[in-house]
């Protein structure tokens, strides 16, 4: 399979890829309170780890 057959193939793929199925959407606020959430935990970790100021 050549480069630009390859190329072809994913156009084409993303072009189809919102008429195929319907997924469930997440809601907005899940996943932002879950990087929320996540992002604080590594900032109370690296401020555990920088006690020396």
């Amino acid at each position: 399979m050549s480069f630009e057959q390859s190329a072809a193939q994913l156009v084409t793929l993303a072009a189809e890829g919102g008429e195929h199925g319907h997924h469930m959407n997440l809601n907005p606020l899940l996943p932002g309170i879950g990087a929320f959430v996540i992002l604080m935990l590594l900032l109370f970790i690296t401020v555990g780890f920088n006690r020396d100021r």
